[in-house]
């Protein structure tokens, strides 16, 4: 494996103070790496990557995710055109489903059944708006299974696109939507707790059977492999510092087929029961060595090197994230060094 910083993508919160936010961007972009990952968690990420075109020249901006199903299609399409057009061009937008219990819960949105569908077609109301939007009468009406849109009155953009396009990037946690990515998307992102040997072949094999359903080649999808790392030379450490993070995931029970795929159905269940109960040690406590082991790379650097390894060449770009989960800023940053010294020099 030779490293290579081009092909690395950093993961940036605005959970930090501005001027932190503002040097860390800065650093990835004089450091050479492709891009910078804004998540949404809790909040849109347009505001962390409108603050970080902002003080960034060159490096990519993307939505690493933004939530389809918690605003409408319409509003993400002119939203992601005027910071396309803010950074001069440099906007990749990345979408996801989420999970039912965010959707419907947090955001209180209707209706997140059919997934998948319903994305799909986010998606195609997403590029009529990127293609029409600024075209005198291009918007007229869409009358979808899922959205129903009515532009008749619509005045027309105020400034006209950088692009006609912009890719879209799917993030997929579970088969169906990585296939989907495989048959629509620009690109697929990987879900961190997939872990290499997921995605060198469950994760290889659903975007293969998408790519092959809308007779597109492998090249016309570009893959962004996210991964959880923790170089540490204590592995007791690590596979501790790794449990809740996974247990994040592991909690969640639109999850479980996917864990149990893996092997893990029985520990998943008893970290989803634990988690629906408010048990939060028996939650984190459900994680064996085993599935810490296998949903993050861990130990000394030669061994997360090895590991990373495993699915260099099947994706096109790397986003390797620190476990986050239940861990001090002093430890997220001692992880964050971890990665930059073994993988980005």
């Amino acid at each position: 494996m030779q490293n290579d910083i081009s092909r690395q993508w950093a993961f940036l919160t605005p959970f930090v103070p501005g001027e932190m936010l503002t040097a860390q961007a800065q650093q990835v972009e004089a450091a050479g790496m492709a891009g910078i990952f804004v998540p949404e968690i809790y909040s849109d990420p347009f505001m962390g990557m409108g603050f970080c075109a902002a003080v960034t020249s060159r490096v990519q901006i993307a939505s690493g995710i933004k939530i389809a199903f918690a605003s409408n299609p319409f509003e993400i399409a002119m939203t992601a055109m005027d910071l396309d057009r803010l950074s001069g061009g440099r906007v990749v937008l990345g979408l996801g489903a989420s999970i039912r219990n965010w959707v419907e819960g947090f955001h209180g949105m209707p209706r997140y059944d059919k997934p998948v569908g319903r994305l799909r077609e986010s998606i195609q109301v997403i590029r009529e708006v990127f293609a029409k939007s600024h075209i005198p009468g291009g918007l007229q009406t869409f009358d979808g299974k899922y959205h129903q849109h009515d532009w008749r009155t619509f005045a027309g953009a105020f400034a006209p696109p950088v692009r006609e396009t912009i890719p879209i990037w799917i993030a997929a946690n579970q088969q169906g939507l990585t296939r989907l990515a495989g048959e629509v998307a620009d690109g697929y992102i990987d879900h961190p707790i997939h872990g290499p040997h997921w995605a060198a072949t469950h994760g290889k094999d659903a975007l293969a059977d998408g790519l092959a359903k809308a007779g597109r080649d492998r090249k016309d999808v570009h893959w962004s492999c996210w991964l959880w790392v923790a170089v540490n030379n204590d592995r007791a450490e690590a596979l501790n510092d790794a449990r809740a993070t996974v247990a994040f995931y592991a909690g969640m029970r639109q999850y479980l087929p996917m864990f149990a795929t893996m092997g893990f159905e029985k520990e998943s269940t008893a970290c989803v029961e634990a988690f629906e109960k408010g048990d939060i040690p028996g939650w984190v406590g459900a994680i064996t060595d085993e599935m810490a082991e296998t949903f993050v790379v861990l130990g000394p650097a030669d061994e997360c090197r090895k590991r990373v390894e495993e699915v260099w060449d099947l994706a096109d770009s790397f986003c390797l994230v620190p476990p986050i989960g239940g861990l001090p800023a002093d430890k997220i940053m001692y992880y964050i060094g971890g990665i930059a010294e073994t993988f980005y020099s």
